[in-house]
């Protein structure tokens, strides 16, 4: 069964990203030197990987005043029409999106519209354009300790064409794809839909917003973040929840989502990595079952620069800290994962895709399990989100019938079959392509 769309959406997902998968890059610490060009020598083996869409970090001049660290956030942006010389220059990064594209493979910039470096030139141009605190001085967002920047003002004239007029140059000049939106909830939704509008004049976009609500997806964004996924999946790992807070995350996404809008499911990003921990610090034994979790369930999954390498260190966020790239286990299982995401219909995107039907077991606060159909092509996830091995009994879903394993051999279901799983185990069973 394939998700319904609500009538009122006016907005077009591209084609391309109707079974994608996507990838963070972290320019800084990608490569022993962190520029562009060191960047595209991985191209090849990122389309291995399997994903579709590389999504780059911010990737301009970067604000001195207030700088924290060395070399400073990626997200006080100095001058939106510039390349971060640490990065390297505007033709590299055009070699890089060309490069990419060569593959089959699409390029989304890291956009900051909330707000500027203190030394960004607008300060001084157009001063008008910013918020201002209890004092009347240039104003940090509040509540936060982004001292590092400043807020601008939407409701002042002059903003919003500055803004989608630099958006559109990056489309127009370099040919990037799309755009993830810093904290896309401090900007009007209406600003992001006529930005949209606009962008669209050039060529079809993907958009990533880093916000989680529903009215985001009805003109301006593709995809927003499934924060509240990513929340659950940890208390549940911690032991501080069971299986139900998952449930009220997918309760959530079936009713209040039925916008056509992808979700974008991730256990670790740029934030949490430096921040709050790995995701091994995070998840602890439960890491694996929350990576095929991510991966089978409805919405795109993320994958963040050095998790295929198995990185297990913080890496730091406004100095340089290279990632150190080896083989490991964790880049097979989502080379496997993405590859079954690709074939298989069922796992697809949007409404190209197959609704989650719940299965029912004989140990709902352990197991979670759901099919994923679309035509002749199905998935059947179980998973045992405990520390505890578990035989669970099926007692009611569209199970029955006969499967093939991702790790291997076939099997058949009928009413009241059980499932063997150890401690943060899990059954990925498929009806069609694996790969």
């Amino acid at each position: 069964m394939t998700s319904p769309r609500r009538t009122d959406v006016r907005l077009t997902h591209p084609e391309w990203s109707k079974n994608a998968s996507i990838y963070q890059i972290n320019t800084r610490q990608f490569t022993a030197e962190g520029t562009f060009a060191a960047a595209a020598g991985h191209l090849p083996r990122l389309a291995a990987l399997g994903v579709r869409i590389l999504w780059l970090m911010p990737v301009h001049e970067i604000g001195e005043l207030n700088r924290k660290g060395a070399l400073g956030s990626p997200y006080a942006v100095k001058d939106y029409y510039s390349v971060n010389p640490e990065f390297g220059t505007l033709a590299d990064l055009r070699a890089f999106v060309d490069a990419a594209h060569d593959l089959g493979m699409y390029v989304i910039l890291d956009w900051v519209a909330n707000h500027t470096a203190w030394d960004n030139p607008l300060t001084e141009t157009h001063p008008e354009w910013y918020a201002r605190d209890w004092k009347g001085g240039l104003q940090p967002s509040p509540w936060w300790d982004w001292d590092d920047i400043v807020d601008l003002d939407y409701d002042a004239q002059g903003v919003r064409p500055y803004m989608t007029d630099a958006m559109s140059y990056w489309v127009r000049e370099v040919d990037v794809d799309g755009f993830r939106c810093d904290v896309a909830g401090f900007v009007p939704t209406h600003f992001w839909e006529e930005v949209r509008a606009e962008l669209e004049r050039i060529k079809p976009v993907f958009m990533l917003a880093e916000w989680e609500a529903r009215d985001l997806h009805d003109a301006a964004f593709d995809m927003t973040y499934a924060w509240s996924w990513n929340l659950a999946m940890h208390q549940i790992a911690l032991g501080h929840a069971d299986v139900d807070a998952l449930r009220v995350y997918y309760a959530w996404n079936e009713k209040a989502f039925q916008d056509d809008g992808m979700r974008m499911l991730f256990v670790t990003n740029h934030d949490m990595n430096a921040w709050e921990g790995t995701e091994f610090e995070k998840f602890g034994d439960g890491v694996e079952a929350a990576i095929v979790l991510s991966a089978v369930s409805d919405g795109m999954v993320l994958v963040y620069n050095g998790q295929e390498a198995g990185n297990d260190r913080r890496l730091d966020f406004f100095d340089r800290d290279p990632i150190e790239w080896r083989e490991h286990p964790m880049g097979e299982l989502y080379r496997r994962l993405i590859a079954l995401k690709s074939a298989n219909q069922a796992l697809w995107n949007g409404h190209w895709g197959g609704r989650m039907v719940e299965v029912r077991t004989d140990a709902p606060s352990r197991v979670i399990a759901f099919v994923r159909r679309a035509g002749s092509h199905a998935v059947f996830a179980v998973l045992n989100l405990s520390a505890e091995a578990i035989t669970a009994v099926l007692t009611d879903g569209p199970f029955a019938g006969s499967w093939d394993d991702i790790d291997g051999g076939d099997v058949a279901f009928s009413e009241g079959a059980s499932v063997e799983l150890p401690a943060w185990g899990y059954r990925v069973l498929v009806q069609g392509p694996t790969s």
